[in-house]
């Protein structure tokens, strides 16, 4: 008896996540997708996976020839060698003209030539991986599809009875809907190419929970690799609570200590008013503690960064030296958000980053093509990655830019309010003349906080704070106004 609990690789990064572990033995799973889309990178990741060395895998082509499918799996730089191509193409069997291809002859269907040449093969090569590409061609075959199901029915059992595992492709097309192979196979891949955005998603998986969603999917030049969505109920962990310090004193007043380990914190403020310098300041003080951080940067240059972070006496040339920082460049136009969401998994998983930042979401809003992702897509992307964070204890730092420089106070123009933790903001102030910068605190889920705004200004020493604004009123309008007794804290 088969065990079903040991799976069987799809040989493919990140699929066999998403399945939990791999595709369930002698049993057959439909891949489908439009041309290009990577159905046949697919089949060879799978044929090529995890063999013992007396093994060999079938695939069974009935649209491209032997030739070429080697030529094209080289160029993936795949090893063939024990991967037997078993063409089935019109050009390959039929050559003189007269003779037609038939998958069900006039007689028994066990009779029919090219089923014989396949139970044939089978009955030799005793295969525990077979591929067939491409099922939709015998749509074109049969007569009926009375008896297109009859003959397929026959070719799973045929392919299933020699305890192989089972991929069959299928093309995407209004004009062949494939939903008779969908209800046929134990398990349905569907991978898409929407708007130069590759994709794949899993519908039906008989005997076997699977992570639901769109995930991300790229073809690079060793294949396929898979970016599953994050789902933070199957990641967490147990971590020690605690108050994380900024190191600059007034800051940590305003937080009633700091900012607590595992919460997500929206800094917020126009453009340079020092949002990431706050933010850096938080990993300088977790590098003297020996922790790591990762600041992913999407518009600034990582040059400009370390230099305007060692200009405010931010040593961060040390802290990479020393591992405690790592400084990542992200262009969010070749990103994917689950692809980009993988490489912070592994800054997580694989390094043990503790404090992670992305500056800022407006850039990080770029990896979504507005025109088929909505704006509800940037929300659920970025909760998502945050709880996920959270989950496993890392402290999340979210830079937004807001578009205001003064006037009406804003925090976010995104609506990501609701998922923060924590709200710092900054903002610009005119004062005598003069344009002055403030910091207040607007949200703390597990804790108090300073209520009142305190001046800010960032110099060679460092990010200086000075007492409470209690002595001006609008501040938030940005134009404040000096009151003649000032308001006491205290009370």
């Amino acid at each position: 008896m088969t065990d079903h609990t040991k799976r069987v690789s799809t040989g493919v990064p990140g699929l066999d996540e998403i399945i939990g572990g791999g595709l369930i033995p002698e049993r057959s799973y439909l891949v489908r997708g439009g041309p290009g889309t990577g159905k046949t990178t697919l089949g060879f990741h799978f044929l090529c996976e995890d063999m013992a060395e007396e093994e060999k895998s079938l695939f069974i082509s009935l649209t491209e020839p032997a030739e070429k499918l080697r030529h094209d799996a080289l160029q993936r730089k795949f090893d063939v060698n024990r991967v037997e191509i078993l063409d089935l193409t019109p050009s390959a069997n039929f050559s003189y003209e007269g003779e037609y291809y038939n998958v069900v002859a006039s007689g028994e269907i066990d009779q029919e030539p090219l089923l014989q040449k396949i139970t044939q093969r089978l009955n030799e090569l005793q295969p525990k991986r077979v591929f067939l590409d491409c099922a939709s061609q015998l749509h074109y075959l049969a007569p009926d599809n009375f008896q297109f199901r009859k003959s397929f029915l026959f070719l799973i059992d045929k392919l299933i009875g020699t305890g192989a595992t089972v991929l069959i492709t299928s093309e995407i097309s209004s004009l062949l809907p494939d939903d008779d192979l969908q209800f046929l196979c134990d398990g349905i891949i569907t991978l898409e190419l929407v708007q130069e955005k590759r994709q794949i998603h899993i519908s039906k998986l008989r005997g076997s929970e699977f992570i639901q969603g769109l995930h991300a999917l790229r073809l690079n030049e060793n294949g396929m690799v898979v970016f599953p969505a994050l789902k933070p109920k199957y990641s967490r962990q147990e971590y020690s609570f605690e108050v994380i310090s900024s190191g600059v004193p007034e800051v940590d007043e305003l937080l009633h200590g700091g900012i607590e380990r595992g919460t997500a914190t929206v800094l917020s403020g126009p453009t340079g008013v020092g949002k990431t310098t706050l933010g850096v300041q938080f990993m300088k003080e977790a590098a003297g503690r020996g922790e790591r951080s990762v600041i992913y940067t999407f518009e600034e240059s990582l040059e400009s960064l370390q230099a305007h972070c060692e200009s405010v006496n931010i040593p961060v040339a040390s802290m990479l030296e020393q591992g405690n920082l790592s400084l990542v460049k992200i262009d969010p136009l070749e990103y994917m958000p689950n692809e980009f969401s993988h490489h912070i998994r592994r800054e997580v998983e694989e390094k043990s980053a503790k404090i992670v930042m992305l500056d800022s979401i407006s850039g990080y809003r770029l990896s979504f093509d507005n025109n088929y992702y909505e704006g509800y897509e940037l929300l659920r992307h970025l909760h998502s990655l945050s709880e996920y964070l959270k989950s496993v204890g890392v402290t999340v730092i979210l830079i937004n830019e807001i578009q205001n420089i003064t006037g009406d106070f804003k925090v976010s123009d995104y609506g990501i309010s609701y998922m923060a933790d924590n709200i710092i903001f900054m903002r610009y102030l005119e004062m005598r003349g003069e344009m002055k910068k403030a910091i207040g605190v607007l949200k703390k889920r597990l804790s108090s906080f300073e209520k009142t705004l305190r001046e800010v200004e960032i110099t060679k020493y460092g990010f200086k704070v000075g007492k409470p604004l209690t002595e001006l009123r609008g501040v938030l309008s940005g134009s404040p106004e000096f009151i003649s007794t000032p308001i006491d804290e205290n009370k």
